[in-house]
């Protein structure tokens, strides 16, 4: 059964410049039970995507169906089957948590709930602050209420949007524990997230965007086979020259470049050494989800 389609979706919006694209014919389904990730740079169009998901924006053709229903003509419906997590730290500040998640229970009609709400606590690390008023909570409690939100009416598709952006480590596992469970059970998940290497762990199959349009759709696994090499990295307490550098990732005093055989390896080492500069803890690796995402956001340019 598929959960979500996209049908050659499209969104403009008219600005001072012009008309702007952010959306360019995007198709793709998303199967009953997948947990499925959506990954692109900013300004790829990925929330735009979300927002017309979850009625909050219009297309400007194409359609979209949850479940079948529609998400423009039966939107009433379709909000029944949603759980959706916005990127913003959206709440009502004269609330407590329980209150919250009560109030939210009552836009779909659901009274009684409250052994589901305590499990929903527990299970978000929210249990303690049950009873704590909303303006007391710091930003990543604040963010585990958005996801407590989300679920009270037992969604059987979950939509999280960029849901660890900017919180610890802690809530993190928390959330993914949680979230891995409900999928375990049968709930769809579509995320997106910068945290390439959650992606890589959690999502089956993920889509990328650029500009608008899918520029990657495939399995997870597959999309790690295909990669283009291996990855040499090591550290270097000095700039490369800039021949080198063009071709290296460099994240501070990491440098990692595609390594495709052995003599490639030796060649970066060799001109490394030439250039007057150590490297420093050298490994080989496996490329991974990130790797994987530069090459295609590379190519697509």
């Amino acid at each position: 059964m598929t959960a979500i389609s996209f049908q050659s979706v499209c969104k403009s919006f008219n600005g001072t410049r012009g008309t702007f694209k952010a959306l360019d014919n995007v198709s793709f389904d998303i199967q009953q039970g997948e947990f499925f990730g959506l990954l692109g740079p900013n300004g790829a169009g990925k929330t735009t995507l979300i927002s017309i998901l979850a009625g909050l924006l219009q297309p400007s053709s194409g359609h979209i169906h949850v479940q079948g229903l529609d998400v423009q003509t039966q939107s009433a419906q379709v909000r029944k089957r949603l759980g959706v997590v916005p990127q913003e730290l959206v709440f009502d500040p004269f609330f407590t948590v329980r209150e919250a998640l009560r109030f939210q229970s009552g836009y779909f009609g659901i009274t009684g709930n409250d052994a589901w709400l305590d499990e929903l606590l527990e299970c978000l690390g929210l249990a303690d602050k049950a009873n704590h008023n909303m303006r007391q909570l710091s930003g990543g409690m604040k963010r585990r209420v958005l996801v407590a939100q989300a679920l009270v009416h037992k969604p059987p598709v979950i939509v999280l949007d960029e849901p660890t952006a900017g919180v610890d480590v802690e809530l993190r596992q928390t959330l993914w524990q949680f979230i891995a469970r409900l999928n375990r059970e049968g709930h769809t998940v579509l995320l997106t997230t910068h945290y390439l290497e959650e992606a890589e762990a959690l999502c089956n199959r993920i889509a990328m965007l650029k500009n608008g349009k899918v520029v990657a759709l495939d399995n997870t696994s597959s999309l790690l086979k295909n990669a283009s090499s291996n990855v040499l990295r090591f550290k270097l307490d000095a700039q490369l020259p800039p021949e080198l550098a063009a071709q290296a990732r460099v994240t501070g005093r990491i440098v990692q470049f595609p390594a495709h055989d052995a003599a490639q390896i030796e060649n970066y080492l060799a001109a490394v050494r030439q250039a007057g500069l150590v490297a420093e803890d050298v490994e080989i690796r496996k490329a991974d989800l990130e790797d994987v995402f530069l090459d295609v956001m590379g190519a697509a340019s």
